[in-house]
């Protein structure tokens, strides 16, 4: 495999892997396929009652291979560019070439495209044919469709979903339009090249299908369609931009997780757009039996949030707005259950209504609504937008979050704390435990939030809330200075994941480096090391924290087995099982990048900042941090760190900021 002349955001290979569901994605915010697949996903559009909610699997005219007749096997080449968002398949044959472009539009995000591209190389006359073999059949296990008259020229077909999510619920509709492909294409003896273009356009009404294709056409007609959507791609790579001078494998890595997770969310400058979350393998996957179904988890709050909050604060924000419109079905789950307030589902769909196959799950593994206000806090932290909870239904979330924590508490008489009891904590290996560490502790943060923002936006703070936040048992071990997980929880025990970790990072829970380093040493050895891709991410967090580098860095070369080649798809686990384009392990590795290499901390009133780097990595540059409506730019090397103001907000005026340094320094930071 050679890659793209050492360009590390680009993957080129001479053969596809054989395993499938290891092809690349091609995605944005509302529409996803994979290279060579005969389905579509469209965001928010699930069928399916209850356990059996999964992406609707929408048939797809972009499933389509190319074949140069009269050559048995010719040169062929398969490329991921990152940088433009763009797959290609390209056949070289004697006398001419001939290119396959895959691309889902960045900006116009009802439109998918491909075009192909016949390019002579000799002075021959002949005509050049090229055939195209569809995988299309426009007909879906899950969608009852109906085919619609032709409109300018493409396709239509509509049809509604078959089982609503909850009963006498909505059956989400889909209309499609799509430019037919015929069974051959042929460069004329006169042309030296030729590109024709095709498009799909997929909407929930038949209007917005309609204006999308009408769009795309205008592009084409202008030669300006791929153009539109690289610029768009590109000016959201140069808002999101982290680079390192490292080794190789680590920036490719690195290029790979921002072009899937970036993928996956909304163009800039979009205020408003309804989004519908991202699951764990993302857009491209989630029909019935493969990848968690399409649904949401506690993945996309804990694992992917913060990387985005910190380049694409917008994004951020509508993910935000995605667990608000699911809050009365949240509140559903919690009066099921017999608890106040609302408890987000383990696993979300449309509704916020708990869609996990098997019960336990949504009974016991309720760390999640925290992990949602988690979010919720980290948002507020860094942009103070009063506005999302006054307005657009922020508070009535915390509210509810907060009501929840104290219904599912009870008081011991014994200990003189407040318990949780019966619960399964990040360590799925455990179930109906009591007082999960981690479990705990983000319920304490939670009720601790929701007291500062009440008294920020003026609105009493129910004394319940801070008392409960004071006398919650978090489980702790005075004598070996540790937290075990739960209560009775034996060292040397094996865990599933990252889970008393947390604590340190993503939590900030209270303690001492000492009690850190035990958290560290305690569940490092016992983790199991074919637990999920997340979860050496976070060890190595800890250990950049506590400044010893070499161990960070054998934590996240762990997570090298999950990436696989050449398109740098991760998987779940690193025997290949569990979900593939595992965006929740590419959250961790970018968190490590963007919070433990840097030491970018987010605090009640400052973003901290104490990088820790290896040896074999000499500069790091993370450009468009956003921070109180300010971009700031950071060079750290291991001489020196430099900060630039890049822009500041107008409307509403950015926070003036200032670099506050260990010895009292204060260094004001203006624009430019």
């Amino acid at each position: 495999m050679a890659d793209g002349e050492g360009d590390p955001g680009v993957f080129t290979a001479t053969a596809l892997p054989g395993d499938p569901r290891l092809l690349p994605t091609v995605t944005n915010a509302l529409l996803g396929t994979r290279a060579f697949r005969a389905i579509l996903h469209a965001a928010g559009v699930y069928s399916g009652a209850a356990g059996d909610t999964h992406r609707a699997d929408v048939p797809s005219p972009l499933g389509l291979r190319l074949a140069a007749p009269g050559s048995d096997s010719p040169a062929q080449t398969f490329t991921l560019d990152t940088w433009t968002g763009t797959f290609s398949h390209t056949i070289q044959s004697p006398g001419y070439t001939v290119t396959h472009q895959l691309y889902a539009h960045h900006s116009l995000v009802h439109l998918m495209a491909f075009s192909i591209t016949i390019r002579r190389l000799d002075p021959s006359t002949h005509p050049i044919t090229v055939q195209l073999q569809s995988l299309f059949v426009p007909e879906s296990q899950d969608l009852d469709l109906t085919p619609g008259p032709d409109f300018q020229g493409a396709h239509y077909i509509y049809g509604q979903t078959l089982v609503p999510e909850v009963e006498g619920g909505p059956c989400p509709t889909v209309h499609m339009l799509w430019t037919p492909a015929p069974q051959s294409l042929t460069l004329g003896g006169e042309e030296r090249e030729r590109c024709w273009e095709f498009l799909t356009a997929v909407a929930e009404g038949e209007e917005a299908a309609k204006r999308s294709y009408s769009a795309g056409l205008a592009l084409v007609a202008a030669g300006s369609l791929r153009s539109s959507h690289v610029h768009a791609w590109a000016a959201l790579r140069r808002g999101c931009s982290v680079e390192l001078d490292g080794p190789l494998a680590l920036r490719q890595a690195l290029h790979g997780c921002l072009y899937y997770l970036l993928s996956a969310l909304p163009p800039r400058d979009s205020p408003g757009f309804r989004f519908h979350g991202i699951s764990p393998g993302g857009l491209s996957n989630g029909a019935r039996g493969e990848d968690y179904w399409g649904h949401v988890f506690w993945d996309q709050d804990t694992w992917m949030f913060p990387n985005i909050l910190l380049l694409h604060p917008e994004a951020a924000r509508a993910i935000l707005q995605y667990r608000i419109r699911t809050l009365e079905g949240a509140r559903r789950n919690a009066q099921e259950q017999g608890y106040e307030g609302a408890k987000f589902p383990w696993e979300s769909a449309a509704t916020g209504r708990e869609v996990c196959p098997e019960e336990i799950y949504g009974a016991q593994e309720i760390h999640v609504t925290g992990d949602v206000l988690v979010a919720f806090e980290q948002y507020y932290r860094t942009t103070q937008d009063q506005k999302l909870f006054l307005e657009d239904g922020g508070w009535e979330l915390v509210e509810a979050v907060a009501q929840y924590w104290c219904s599912r508490m009870v008081w011991s008489e014994e200990e003189q704390l407040y318990h949780i009891r019966g619960v399964m904590p990040p360590d799925e290996y455990h179930c109906q435990v009591d007082n999960s560490a981690y479990t705990n502790a983000v319920a304490r943060r939670s009720l601790n939030f929701a007291a500062d923002i009440a008294r920020d936006l003026l609105l009493p703070v129910p004394e319940e809330w801070e008392d409960r936040a004071r006398k919650i048992k978090v489980p702790f071990d005075a004598e070996r200075k540790y937290h075990p997980e739960y209560d009775g929880y034996s060292p040397g025990e094996p865990v599933k994941q990252a889970d008393v970790v947390l604590l340190g990072f993503p939590l900030m829970h209270p303690m001492s480096a000492e009690v850190r380093r035990n958290d560290l040493e305690m569940y490092e050895p016992v983790t199991d090391p074919a637990g999920p891709a997340m979860t050496w991410s976070m060890f190595a967090v800890g250990w950049l924290e506590l400044k010893e580098v070499q161990r960070a860095q054998r934590q996240l070369e762990k997570c090298f087995s999950n990436i696989t080649e050449p398109f740098k798809v991760w998987v779940e686990n690193s025997d290949g099982s569990g979900a593939v384009n595992f965006l929740t392990g590419m959250g961790g590795f970018l968190q490590v990048i963007l919070f433990g290499y840097t030491g970018f901390r987010i605090k009640r009133s400052s973003l901290l900042f104490d990088p820790a780097f290896p040896d074999d990595i000499t500069k790091l540059k993370v450009s468009g941090i956003s921070y109180l409506g300010n971009k700031l730019k950071f060079t750290i090397t291991m001489e020196e760190i430099r900060m630039e103001v890049t822009e500041t907000s107008r409307d509403p005026p950015a926070s003036p900021l200032e670099a506050v340094l260990e010895s009292g320094q204060r260094l004001p930071l203006r624009e430019g």
